[in-house]
């Protein structure tokens, strides 16, 4: 099985996060909940993914 959109989403996902955190400063009050609530939910969806991914990795 390809994974290979499920590894890029995951990178990107991560990334957005770091994003986030590494310039919470300098984005603007009025989004920066929202584009918080977006990353932790797209966080999630890839650890999902990741562990959804080791459980299936054993069957074909």
């Amino acid at each position: 099985m390809n994974y290979t959109n499920a590894v890029i989403f995951i990178i990107l996902a991560f990334s957005l996060g770091l994003i986030m955190i590494m310039n919470k400063d300098s984005i603007p009050q009025k989004i920066r909940k929202g584009m918080a609530l977006t990353a932790v939910a797209l966080i999630l969806f890839a650890f999902y993914i990741i562990v959804y991914s080791l459980y299936t990795m054993g069957s074909s």
